[in-house]
């Protein structure tokens, strides 16, 4: 009796990609169907990850991260002493782990007037607040004219609604920038803030140095308000420590606004899309493998021939289990590839076309090819053990 060749893994490869060359047409059609099985896995990930990036931006941008400190309104037994935070209070909390930015500011119970022949007590409903430099960025605030207030110089910066209600909606290019008076003394005008939609009392705010007020309009140091950002995983936590944080000996008069409902739809959000990721994806891995199977149970079906005549010269049944296994794996991966590049193309395409940033994430591509691959071995199982179990016989007499 002869003994049966042996074959090694690479032989195998070779038979398993024979059958892909000799058929070129019906492979290229079925490396379709699994790409477009992986390709679907890939939009169908790729644009609801674009969409929620664009959601997951506006929503950022109503301040899903920041948290407001004011003090508590002191009760009838202090009437006097108006409520106000301890001065080292942002030090304090700049402390915390999860903080990652804090703003000041600070009423200083002054007026604003566009000139000194209108009424004192006339302050068009404006408050003029003594701020700390890095606010704006806190506030994710933009100048719409102008720069930030000099911290030494009597100088501010007008808030939108300020700005209009003094009537100085603009500053003159190169010309002499306007003043207002503020408290009976005289400032320029050297900046325009844009509209805060997060922080409206700022639009309604005349800005000064720390410092110069304190030098100019007799502030005493004390924050009105502090504006906090933290990580937004560990907002809830940020709030809960804040109050002791901020004023450890009378911790009950601070007053922490909670977190923005922005940031609770921001994550029912990124729930609701990662359900409907995990969902489609295995819907469409599921229809690629169910086409791999079906090909390959028609490939051994037409190759009888093939399969009895291999038999009949010595191949045994594993190596023809080996070459039909191969075969569905390399369909799947060629399709596995394909469909992942159709897919990323279709996920940048529908991406620009929304004007959402392209996202295309790497696990998706990555789990495109493999899950091919898995999807492909498996599918692969059962026509591969039903060509083994062929006889010469048999599958010559079918033919």
């Amino acid at each position: 009796m002869t003994a049966p060749v042996r074959l090694g893994p690479r032989d195998i490869l070779t038979l398993g990609l024979l059958g892909l060359r000799i058929r070129r047409f019906r492979a290229a059609l079925s490396a379709l169907g699994v790409a477009l099985g992986i390709a679907t896995t890939v939009v169908v990930t790729g644009i609801p990850a674009s969409s929620q990036r664009a959601l997951t931006a506006e929503l950022a941008a109503l301040g899903t991260n920041m948290l407001q400190v004011v003090p508590a309104p002191r009760n009838a037994a202090e009437p006097d002493e108006p409520p106000r935070l301890p001065k080292e209070s942002a030090a304090m909390v700049r402390r915390i782990g999860p903080v990652t930015a804090v703003g000041v500011v600070a009423n200083t119970h002054t007026t604003v007037r566009r000139n000194d022949l209108t009424d004192p007590r006339d302050n068009l409903g404006l408050t003029v607040l003594a701020g700390r430099p890095g606010l704006l960025e806190v506030l994710d605030a933009r100048l719409a004219a102008g720069q930030f207030v000099n911290e030494g110089f009597p100088t501010v910066v007008l808030g939108s609604v300020a700005a209009a209600r003094l009537g100085i909606p603009a500053l003159p290019a190169g010309g002499r920038p306007p003043q207002v008076v503020v408290a009976d003394r005289w400032f320029t005008v050297v900046g325009i803030l844009a509209r805060t939609p997060l922080t409206p009392e700022i639009d309604r705010s005349v800005l000064v140095g720390w410092d110069t007020a304190a030098a100019e309009l007799g502030f005493d140091g004390h924050p009105t308000v502090l504006y906090v950002r933290a990580l937004e995983a560990s907002v809830e936590a940020v709030r809960a420590v804040l109050p002791a944080t901020v004023d450890p000996q009378r911790p009950a008069g601070v007053v922490v606004s909670r977190p923005s409902d922005a940031l609770a739809a921001k994550r029912a959000a990124e729930a609701t899309f990662s359900a409907l990721f995990v969902g489609l994806a295995l819907v469409a891995l599921l229809v690629g493998g169910v086409g791999i199977a079906n090909t390959m149970v028609v490939s051994v079906m037409e190759r009888r021939a093939e399969i009895g005549l291999r038999r009949a010269l010595g191949a045994t049944r594993r190596q023809i289990r080996g070459q039909f296994l191969t075969e569905a794996v390399a369909l799947s991966a060629l399709g596995g590839v394909a469909g992942s590049v159709l897919g990323a193309l279709g996920t940048a395409a529908y991406a620009a076309w929304h004007a959402w940033p392209v996202v295309i994430p790497a696990e998706a591509v990555a789990g495109g090819v493999g899950g091919a691959v898995v999807v492909g071995m498996l599918a692969g199982v059962y026509p591969s053990v039903r060509a083994a179990r062929l006889t010469p016989t048999a599958a010559l007499s079918a033919a």
